[in-house]
């Protein structure tokens, strides 16, 4: 089970977040290429054109004469030899549209995910508290996560006005719902912040000062006396066996 980086509102760090099972650290690259793939072919316009010989204008008459001016035969000035003639093969208009199965998707999607935890560039928070556009205190929050200087992919739990407009005129950061984003949006990014009810998991609870050295002596303790125990059971055996050999020993006698 992989973790993430774990803080508060207000960007205080509170320790780690243990991400839900589905962050198990698979990261399928052969997936992950066709989804970047079709992703960048359904951004194109696929507008481009170029004039056949048929859509060029003029040549409807003969430039000259078949025989005796020495020059080869011509027949229109629309032909593709000529400049300002027709294209031959040159691009049409076309969609370059790219189908992916539900499944490819769900699993690029989720190798994205892995692939980022896996370099400790998720960083869950508890919630954004911006009931209101507050571009300000948007930078001031990511400069205390240090991600200031990254590009960064903020994943809410549903929809958030207030946090989509506070990020609007911050370069190099963009906001989504976790449910809507793609691999390709993950693999942009340089880290994930993600809301703690998008993401799903819980935090990782660890002992500390007193506490944790009370649980360190006990432990320490306890295998103490096992060891005791076991070394009292092999002198005790040892004894045992040589009561017996003497024993034997006295009978053959």
């Amino acid at each position: 089970m992989l973790e993430a980086h774990h803080y508060s509102a207000s960007a205080e760090r509170k320790g780690t977040y243990a991400l839900p099972r589905e962050f198990d650290g698979t990261v399928n690259k052969a997936v992950l290429y066709q989804a970047v793939r079709a992703f960048r072919n359904n951004q194109r316009q696929g507008n481009a054109s170029t004039k056949t010989r048929a859509e060029v204008s003029g040549g409807t008459r003969k430039p000259w004469r078949q025989k005796g001016t020495g020059r080869a035969r011509a027949g229109t000035t629309r032909s593709p030899i000529w400049a300002g003639g027709g294209i031959i093969f040159g691009p049409r208009p076309r969609s370059y549209r790219t189908e992916l199965p539900r499944k490819v998707r769900q699993s690029a999607r989720q190798s994205a995910l892995n692939a980022r935890a896996n370099e400790g560039a998720l960083y869950v928070i508890e919630a954004f508290e911006f009931e209101k556009p507050k571009t300000r205190e948007m930078v001031q929050l990511l400069d205390k996560l240090e991600l200031g200087d990254r590009k960064v992919l903020i994943l809410t739990n549903g929809s958030r006005p207030g946090v989509f407009l506070s990020c609007r005129n911050i370069p190099r950061v963009d906001v989504m719902r976790y449910t809507d984003v793609s691999a390709y949006s993950i693999l942009w990014a340089d880290a994930l912040v993600i809301e703690e009810e998008a993401v799903g998991g819980q935090a990782v609870k660890r002992a500390t000062g007193s506490a944790s050295r009370a649980k360190r002596v006990k432990k320490a303790g306890e295998a103490k006396t096992t060891a005791k125990k076991t070394k009292k059971k092999a002198t005790k055996k040892k004894a045992v066996k040589q009561v017996a050999g003497k024993k034997m020993g006295g009978d053959d006698a």
